[in-house]
């Protein structure tokens, strides 16, 4: 897979914290890669390895990555954004703080791709007026 499609995969993953407990993940995790098998799509070890690995270390640092979007986010709280916009938020604020392989424009940019993917009308722009406080 290609990084875009990496993220995009783990992009879906962390989504389901939205809907689950943090102790229901490592289960949430295997539902996720039979997924894949149902889909008859394959899934190279590797990938699934990068996938598995980084989720679980946003997973991790979740609760930090929130108080970090609460403080640049004016006028907004996680509790208040929606659940699409807040994941593709928790994403890219952990790329731009904690994964050094990632510079901050390209997690930004690749940010904002998702939003307009994924995401309402106005995601995009709301994505990457948070994201900007942090470069």
């Amino acid at each position: 897979m290609s990084r875009r499609e990496l993220r995009e995969q783990i992009f879906k993953f962390i989504f389901r914290i939205e809907f689950n407990e943090k102790e229901e993940m490592p289960e949430q995790e295997q539902l996720f890669f039979e997924s894949f098998e149902m889909e008859e799509q394959q899934i190279k070890d590797e990938d699934a390895e990068y996938i598995s690995a980084k989720s679980n270390k946003i997973i991790e640092k979740i609760d930090e990555i929130d108080e970090m979007i609460n403080k640049q986010a004016k006028g907004w709280t996680t509790q208040r954004m929606g659940k699409v916009d807040l994941t593709i938020l928790r994403l890219a604020v952990y790329e731009i703080v904690f994964d050094e392989d990632v510079p901050t424009g390209v997690a930004i940019n690749e940010a904002v791709e998702l939003a307009k993917r994924f995401g309402q009308e106005e995601s995009s722009g709301f994505v990457n007026g948070v994201l900007a406080k942090f470069a």
